[in-house]
Formats: C-alpha cells, structure tokens, sequence
C-alpha cells in the first residue's frame, strides 16, 4: 500500500523537531546525567553538572536554547519504498532546508545562525542555518523515518579518524586519543564511534551512532549479552577513570555513555571514527505514515531532579567595575567566583578584526583597559530578554590572539570555556592576567545573570559583535590563575589518581 506525505507535513514537522530539541534534552540523558551528579565527588564537576540540568529544566520551561551555538543541522532521512511524495517543490533535501529555515526564524524561539558560506573565503553567514547536512537513504517500508540533530561546533570540531591496523585495539586508540580532545566538547556527553566501512562511511556511523538512547545505566546494571556491549563498557569504563570530568576541570564522570555502530571493510583496513557529542545534545526522531505532521511530546517536569539555583556561598565574590590586577592575583586556580559588574564580549571574528587593526596601529573603537572579555556569541532576544542564551565558547580557537591582546589592550583576564594552549597561558603570566571558565551547557541560566547588554563595536560582525554584559553573581571557576597555575591540568591529574 503507498503512502502519501505531504510536502507542508514534512516541513511542518522538522520545523517542530528542530525547535522542540532547542529546549528539550532527551530524557534518557537527563537520566544519565542526574546519576552522575549523584555520584560525583568532585566540587567544580559536580557544580558543573548541576548548573548543565538546572539550565536543562528551565529551558524546557522557558522554550528557549539549551545552549547559544543552536548547532549545524543533521538530518538522516529514511524513505520507504511506499512512500509517494506529495507537493514537493523541487527535492527532499530542499524541503528539509525549507523545515530548518522556519525553525530558525521562528520569532517566539528565534535560534542562533551559525552557518558560513563560502567557508573558503567570505564566511558570510547565510542568515537561517541553512544549508543543514542531509543524507536520505532509500529502504524498505511505507513511512518516513527522520532524525534530526543540532551539532554544536565545540563538539563537532572535537572529532577523530585514524585508520588502524587490523590488529590494534579499538579501545586502546579511543581511551589513548580522548585526552587530546581537551573539554572544548563539554562533557559530560557521549562518543559516537564508527568502525568499518570506508572513511566516509567510519565518520558517518559515528554521527549516526548518536542518535541513539542512551542505555549504559541499564546495560552496566544487567552486564553485557555480547562482545559490543562489553567493548562499550570497557572503553567507558576507561575512559572515566582518565579523570577529566565535567567541563575537563576533574572528576569522576567524562562519558556518560559509548555507542558504537560497524560496518564490513577492507580485509586491510581499520577505519576508527569518533564524534563526541556535548552537554547539550540535541536530536529527535519521528515518523511520518500520511496522517499529517509529527509533533513531539515534552516529557513531565518530574524527570530533572530538584536542585537549587547555582550560587555557592562558598563562591568569592567579585565587583568587575572596580576589579584590579592586585585583586585578580589573589585568585587560585580552581576558586569559584560570582560576577558582577560590567564586562565586554568578543569572539573569533571581533579578535581578528582587532588583531588586524592592532598590526596596523589603528585606535579600538572600545578600551579594555582593566576589563574582562567574555567569548560569547549570544542568541537573539526574544519579548522581554535582556540578551538570549549567552554560554561561553571554546576559548582556545582565541589562543593565536590572546598575547597581542593582552600587551596592547590593558585586558585584566579573560572567560570562556575549556583549556587554553601553553602559549596562551605563557601571556597570561607574562602579562598577570587570569583566564575564567563558564559552564558549557548552561547558557540559559547563564543569560538570567544579565542585568543589561548593549553593542559597542563591529555590530555588522551580528552575534560576534563586541558587546557589554552588566552581569550580577555569574558563577565561574578560576581556570588559570596569574601564575600560570591550571584547574584543566590540575583537576584531571587529581582525580586520574584518584580513580586509579
């Protein structure tokens, strides 16, 4: 028998798919995640986990982003043999663009725009995600099958391929090659590895893999019933005892699961692909069978567990508008702070811009003098917010800026997430400047610290303009202090002690 979808269907229901994963964790990673903060023993990590599901819940409440980098859309379709399509413009893969264009453009949830064009050259943004990265397979059947995902750029960049030798070990290779991938992914998340095939089809089992639910609470409670569930648990295993913990500042929980996905290769080859997914995983899936659009269920209030706002009394805190060196050197590595205050951002594109006028000797259009730069790329506001989801991003894409910056500005410090490279931290000492860590994953409850938030340079540059944040009790952790001291080497090394 055919099936008939139709062309507004399709569109209708990525458009909600995409918005509904925005503001929606999958309930099995907030399972996974509050069994990790229950067990976790680590201070930092563990205000870091609860800081990720407060976000979490109060998104879903909200209806607004997880996370500010509203992600690179993934879409995998499945169309069966039965299925005739009805009304359809021109292709499937413009129809699912058509899907991705509304729901970024939605003005009740707009969602940032990440995407470039042209990725070569001009890098002008497209303005609506589009276009998103679509696969459409042909396969038995007479309904539609898609999932549909929104991959950060932190965790994305983070991702791994080597071709083995038929005899390495899978497991040994991951568990040796994950630190390297340092904690711009934001754990705690899930690898997705792909083994077999070509390398193409290597990485693409590894995106795939994670659409998957998670189950590693449920298969570590009943055993493994075979080789690649046992395989799973022992690279898991593994890789939790490294001791790098949420946001890579250590502690017991890194991977909250391992899906594994293979595929027959080459008698001569071993291709080995890894794609992490972060904090703020977000996917989807429905089907579609010709009665009309898909629209996904939120799950009840009662799956995120009770806990408090984040806001340590134990937490120093900190005036920016009259912060000075003097004060900054008294932090330690590994302290928590409460912001407030007045503080700039500047991202990847404003800090070329500013390198590049700097070289030429031209004046700023903004002083630094004694300030705190926040990498940020915040999300539109919508009806009454101050700003939109506003965490921080990875910082060590700032690493090639940050000497020049420091000499020249006056800079105080800088905050973003994850660790910064040796030559980034040798100017932060040689300049007595520290480095501050924000939780990746929590950019909602982060945006609720922002009392007010105006642009003051390069506002063509849109969410990579320089803006000024006034901030009240915006939690940070002291990633690297002025003496060069660093909570991402510090942290880890203790507790792969400790686990081992």
């Amino acid at each position: 028998m055919t099936t008939v979808v139709c062309y507004g269907d399709f569109v209708d229901s990525i458009a909600a798919a995409l918005q509904f994963v925005s503001h929606h964790h999958p309930p099995d990673y907030i399972r996974h995640l509050a069994a990790a903060y229950e067990r976790e023993a680590s201070e930092p990590a563990k205000q870091a986990i609860a800081q990720i599901l407060v976000n979490s819940r109060m998104c879903a409440e909200g209806r607004r982003p997880i996370c500010q980098d509203t992600g690179i859309v993934n879409i995998f379709i499945r169309v069966g043999m039965g299925v005739r399509l009805d009304g359809f413009p021109s292709c499937i893969v413009e129809a699912a663009n058509a899907g991705v264009r509304r729901a970024y453009l939605d003005p009740d949830n707009t969602l940032r725009a990440s995407i470039v064009e042209d990725p070569l050259f001009t890098r002008r943004n497209t303005g609506d995600n589009t276009p998103a990265v679509v696969h459409v397979e042909l396969v038995p059947g007479n309904t539609i099958v898609v999932d549909v995902m929104a991959k950060g750029g932190g965790s994305e960049n983070k991702s791994k391929f080597a071709v083995l030798m038929p005899s390495d070990s899978v497991a040994d290779w991951i568990v040796g090659m994950v630190p390297s991938m340092g904690a711009g992914w934001c754990p705690p998340g899930m690898l997705g590895i792909g083994v077999g095939g070509t390398v193409e089809k290597a990485m693409l089992l590894a995106k795939q893999s994670l659409t998957a639910p998670l189950d590693m609470l449920d298969l570590k409670a009943r055993g493994p019933r075979n080789a690649l569930e046992a395989l799973r648990i022992d690279i898991h295993d593994r890789i939790n005892a490294l001791g790098i913990g949420a946001q890579g500042l250590g502690g017991l929980t890194t991977v909250l699961d391992v899906k594994i996905a293979t595929y027959p290769t080459h008698a001569a080859s071993m291709p080995v692909a890894v794609v992490p997914n972060c904090a703020a995983t977000r996917h989807a899936r429905f089907e579609l069978d010709g009665s009309g659009p898909v629209m996904l269920t939120a799950p009840s209030p009662d799956l995120w567990p009770d806990l408090p706002l984040p806001g340590s009394t134990a937490s120093r805190r900190v005036d920016l508008d009259t912060l000075t060196r003097a004060e900054t050197a008294t932090w330690r590595a590994g302290e928590t702070l409460l912001l407030s205050g007045r503080m700039l951002t500047g991202r990847d594109a404003a800090h070329k811009r500013i390198d590049d006028m700097l070289l030429r000797g031209e004046p700023l259009p903004v002083d630094f003098r004694d300030r705190m730069i926040y990498y940020v790329g915040p999300v539109d506001p919508v009806r009454d917010e101050v700003v939109g989801p506003c965490g921080p991003t990875t910082s060590t894409r700032m690493d090639k800026f940050a000497d020049r910056m420091l000499v020249s500005t006056g800079l105080l410090g800088m905050i973003g997430k994850a660790e910064r490279g040796p030559a980034a931290i040798s100017a932060i000492v040689r300049n007595g400047c520290v480095y501050l860590a924000a939780t990746g994953g929590a950019a909602y409850l982060i945006s609720k610290a922002v009392r007010s938030s105006r642009v003051l340079a390069f506002a063509d540059l849109g969410m990579e303009a320089i803006y000024e944040f006034d901030v009240e009790n915006l939690p940070v952790v002291v990633a690297v202090d002025s003496s060069g001291n660093n909570a991402h080497d510090s942290g880890p090394r203790r507790w792969r002690i400790a686990a081992a």
